[in-house]
């Protein structure tokens, strides 16, 4: 039975203006619509033109977010490319192979000129010929990079400034730490029966207080905010440092997919996959053993509150106290003879043995993945005041601790953060562990190892797109390939009046979905294989 199509009014004119508003707007059918078939429903748009044919034309791009409040069809895309990420890389069994390719004639070449202008710079001191060759050297870097040459050359204009030693000796409060000599695997031990299961990890940090069930404090004034608002700014730190040290007792390049999420009380936690197995034991002394020392400065007492700021002399080029106008010490020069912070793990440690290809191994992947399409801040529950208010004197603590060497935040406490200019304000950072909505993380949600699929994530979009192709070329749908070389993209200038409307370039976005699907229908069935999701299923071949 076909379905019933709504009758129009006869005469629009005669509505009220409220019947008028009632009804929906047509950019806000096109998002539903664009919503329901799994296509970008805030897209950017940019003008591609053909230098051979001279068109020019307007194209909807994605926007790519990964949160679900902002765009549900790009964050479900994201959320499953990175569930194929971890599943591909989780219980691999050969050892991927990641020797680098010799070097080639051409890039020798280059390194070689390369080393005589670097020469040839540091002897010409400020003279104009060394802006020239500076030029040059810069040039040289970007035919390097043209070539495949990875990691990072040394700058014309690095100082060469070695960084300060402190002291690697372990603290005395600190367990003992085993130590062996890391292989160069990352596949874990095979057990009796062809068994090589892997590690569902779960490290939380120390706690601050007692905590109801919800996660708010049961004695606000007695829960330390400081402490936890310093180690969610530094626990990005600290778990690289428990990677560092697990690999260290373990003996084996130990792979991970990671994920950072806060528990109720606002405290980030970290759940991982770990590749190969290792002893629930191993795993409790590594993550007692692990700690964090913050080699900055004392930042305990703030110095200067209000509209009382250190103010910038331009003159001394460096921030001044605003009453004696006196310089305030500078990074380098300030004293630092104990670590102002240490961080360390909390007793709760969760770890178990998951099989690849069970029904476990799924779940827990989901799990992994659960809170991608989420922010930080839509996470935490903050429905009572009780909530609120935490959650508030938490932002409040975060706002005067500082992110890094180089936040303005550190001009409260009287020291210049590294890097001063005349364009920071005291006490104003746009860092991220300063936003309500990350709060205090000002690191990636996401941590994964570089062996841990030997894909980027734009290797397994690749695979992806190879694999529709693939499947549509088997029932007789050949796609042809865009010779992309001739297209250069621009920007849109503000005002363009030849733009179409957003709706429009979402209703053409739809349509080229549709056909699409219906072409990977056909194939899949023709493979005797149930469609997919159509919103998380392989990347458009129209992108």
């Amino acid at each position: 039975m076909n379905a019933a199509i709504p009758t129009l009014p006869a005469d629009v004119g005669a509505q009220t203006r409220a019947e008028r508003m009632r009804q929906p707007a047509a950019i806000d059918v096109a998002k539903a619509a664009a919503e329901q078939h799994g296509v970008c429903v805030r897209p950017f748009t940019m003008e591609v033109e053909d230098h051979e044919t001279f068109e020019i034309r307007y194209v909807a791009v994605p926007c790519g977010s990964t949160v679900e409040s902002v765009c549900a069809p790009c964050a479900k895309k994201a959320k499953a490319l990175r569930m194929t990420q971890c599943r591909e890389g989780w219980h691999m069994e050969v050892e991927p192979d990641f020797t680098p390719e010799p070097p080639t004639k051409d890039q020798t070449e280059l390194l070689t000129y390369r080393a005589d202008l670097m020469k040839a710079y540091q002897e010409e001191g400020n003279s104009p010929e060394a802006d020239e060759l500076r030029e040059e050297i810069h040039s040289v870097d970007a035919e390097l990079r043209q070539l495949g040459v990875r990691g990072r050359l040394p700058s014309p204009d690095d100082p060469g400034k070695r960084p300060v030693k402190r002291s690697t000796k372990r603290r005395q409060d600190a367990p003992e730490l085993p130590r062996r000599r890391v292989e160069k695997r990352t596949i874990g031990r095979e057990f009796a029966g062809a068994f090589r299961p892997s590690m569902f990890v779960t490290l939380t940090l120390d706690t601050y207080g007692r905590v109801h069930e919800d996660g708010t404090p049961v004695d606000p004034d007695r829960y330390d905010y400081r402490r936890a608002a310093r180690d969610a700014v530094h626990f990005a730190s600290l778990v690289d440092r428990w990677w560092q040290n697990l690999r260290r007792a373990v003996g084996w390049d130990a792979q991970y997919f990671a994920t950072v999420e806060p528990q109720k009380r606002a405290a980030p936690h970290l759940h991982a996959a770990i590749r190969g197995s290792i002893p629930h034991d191993v795993i409790r002394l590594v993550t007692a053993a692990t700690y964090h020392q913050v080699w900055w400065p004392n930042h305990d007492e703030r110095i200067y509150f209000g509209n009382e700021l250190p103010v910038w002399d331009g003159k001394a080029e460096a921030f001044v106290d605003p009453d004696t106008g006196k310089a305030l010490s500078t990074w380098d020069d300030a004293e630092v003879e104990e670590p102002a912070h240490v961080v360390t793990f909390g007793r709760q440690v969760h770890s178990k043995g998951i099989l690849g290809g069970s029904e476990e191994s799924g779940r827990h992947i989901g799990y992994l993945t659960k809170y991608l399409t989420k922010s930080i801040g839509e996470v935490i529950e903050q429905d009572t005041d009780r909530q609120r208010r935490h959650a508030d004197r938490l932002a409040d603590e975060l706002a005067v601790t500082p992110c890094s060497e180089r936040c303005p935040v550190w001009l409260l406490y009287g020291v210049q953060p590294r890097g001063a200019n005349s364009r920071m304000t005291a006490g104003r950072c746009k860092g991220r562990a300063h936003r309500r909505t990350t709060l205090g993380l000002p690191g990636r949600r996401v941590l994964v190892s570089r062996k841990w699929s030997g894909k980027t994530l734009a290797d397994h979009r690749a695979d992806r797109k190879r694999f529709v192709v693939q499947a549509l070329a088997a029932v007789g749908i050949e796609k042809p390939v865009k010779d992309t070389s001739r297209l250069v993209w621009h920007k849109v200038r503000p005002g363009d009046p030849n733009v179409p409307p957003r709706a429009h370039l979402l209703m053409h976005a739809i349509a080229q979905r549709v056909t699409w699907r219906a072409e990977y229908d056909r194939a899949m069935l023709a493979a005797g294989c149930s469609p997919p999701d159509p919103i998380v299923s392989a990347t458009p071949l129209a992108a």
